[in-house]
């Protein structure tokens, strides 16, 4: 297995999180990065929050033997729900909807995520923390739908399908919401429909939470050779292997080690 020095580590269930990497990876050149796709607890969304914790906990631990500057779960719904629970021997950051800047442009915004977000509990309450007065121009919006997109790669492959699937939602959403001008992409595979979003409705502003992060983790990570390690765990019914072609569908070229 290839060596890293005091790597930013990040993980999550699934493929999304592998879009952190890449921000990390152009945005910090020199660190090195060590990726954990957790598919032995996929997906993080439909898990309780006791069954969160535990498998959250679970990587933290993994990861630390890695020993990381920092580690980032680039997952939304684990962030808002569980993260101020964790332990963990370094700091540890998560990904939340980035509200309060959305709200500085934009008159409503809607929080796009995995079903088990926005209907949280935690996340109306981490909205009316950003938001105060303004929580009611704040929707959260079941986007599972758009994550399915991603996860089984049709963004890639069936890209008509995937712009009439995004252009329908939005449809929707601003059917319901007219006011709203703003998105946060509040799930990690969001951000690989970027490029559908602004297509379908250009005048829409979207707010990506990662971006925020990089700058917080700059401060505590340290040169190394720009190296990035990436890990995945497995069950039969999300070997590796599928991980493994998963990736290469995507065209990204990772070592990968099973753990």
């Amino acid at each position: 297995m290839i060596s890293v020095h005091r790597p930013i580590a990040v993980f999550d269930a699934g493929l999304g999180s592998y879009c952190a990497v890449e921000l990390l990876h152009r945005m910090l050149p020199d660190r090195d990065i060590v990726y954990l796709a957790d598919r032995a607890s996929f997906p993080y969304g439909a898990k309780s929050k006791a069954e969160l914790l535990a498998a959250v906990d679970g990587a933290v631990s993994l990861l630390a033997g890695y020993e990381p500057s920092a580690i980032l779960l680039a997952s939304n719904a684990p962030s808002v729900t569980i993260l101020d629970e964790v332990r963990s021997p370094v700091p540890l950051f998560g990904v939340r909807p980035p509200v309060r800047e959305a709200l500085a442009v934009a008159g409503e915004v809607a929080v796009l995520g995995v079903q088990s977000l926005v209907r949280s509990a935690e996340l109306a309450a981490f909205v009316r923390a950003e938001a105060g007065a303004a929580a009611d121009r704040v929707h959260a919006v079941n986007a599972s739908a758009l994550v399915e997109l991603v996860e089984n790669g049709d963004f890639l492959f069936r890209r008509e399908h995937t712009t009439a699937a995004v252009a329908e939602f939005l449809d929707d959403l601003l059917g319901t919401y007219p006011k709203v001008a703003a998105l946060t992409l509040s799930s990690t595979h969001l951000p690989w429909l970027r490029d559908y979003f602004a297509t379908a409705r250009p005048e829409l502003q979207l707010f990506d939470p990662i971006e925020g992060v990089v700058e917080q983790l700059r401060p505590l990570s340290v040169p190394g050779t720009g190296t990035v390690l990436g890990l995945v765990t497995e069950t039969d019914r999300y070997p590796a292997a599928e991980f493994r072609a998963m990736l290469t569908r995507l065209g990204i070229t990772l070592d990968l080690h099973t753990v």
